[in-house]
């Protein structure tokens, strides 16, 4: 399965969720390649410290994309795409490829609306696919006190992209995470929370592949 991480803007949380999910999967013991298609290549450095069993590579360009990532898909189980965020081709050629598009927004009614612009590209390659990748948006740096509003819900439909029930909430422990060369669930009881929200993402979107993970990561934290 090529599941992509896409969204035009930076600073939305994709290189974050795109790491987590590689690691989170190879916690439930399926073999993962992390695929970075961003020029910064953030997600495979952070990746090679946090989940050093997952195989990471780098495509540049959208002519390798369109070329490498299925033959990339016969060799594991899951394949975690990230892209960039600006470049429309090397966005579109992702969606082309990908089996679930998984499309990370901050939670406020201007990054929802901003939306429209990114899913373009998504709807044309829905329309050659025949309604594939399918997609989702995941709201992240979510505040203490958020809560979504009918605005939001009404501009996400306006979209036809359905929104995650589980969310990821603005924590520093997120953004601890990169610098120390791992990921929330082994940043012990600080990172408990985090790690709480990510498995409840991951699971819903993923119920299939979801196994032991909250075991071995409440074990993880008690001996931290």
């Amino acid at each position: 399965m090529i599941i992509a991480i896409v969204n035009s803007k930076g600073g939305v949380g994709k290189s974050t969720i795109a790491v987590h999910l590689a690691a989170w999967l190879r916690e439930q013991g399926r073999s993962v390649i992390l695929a970075d298609c961003d020029a910064q290549q953030s997600s495979s450095e952070w990746a090679k410290e946090a989940t050093p069993t997952t195989r990471c590579v780098r495509l540049a360009d959208a002519d390798t994309i369109l070329n490498h990532l299925p033959p990339l898909a016969q060799e594991a189980d899951f394949v975690i795409a990230d892209g960039p965020g600006s470049n429309t081709e090397t966005s579109r050629a992702l969606l082309l490829r990908a089996d679930l598009a998984i499309v990370p927004c901050k939670a406020s009614m201007l990054e929802v609306r901003a939306l429209s612009q990114a899913t373009n590209v998504l709807r044309q390659a829905q329309d050659i696919r025949g309604g594939v990748p399918k997609a989702v948006i995941a709201l992240t740096m979510v505040g203490k006190n958020y809560r979504l509003t009918h605005d939001m819900i009404d501009a996400a439909a306006a979209l036809e992209l359905p929104v995650a029930k589980c969310v990821l909430t603005q924590r520093q422990v997120y953004a601890d995470a990169p610098g120390q060369g791992t990921v929330v669930w082994k940043l012990g009881s600080r990172g408990m929370a985090a790690a709480e929200e990510v498995d409840g993402l991951f699971s819903e979107l993923l119920p299939r592949a979801r196994t032991v993970f909250m075991t071995r990561k409440r074990a993880i934290t008690v001996s931290a």
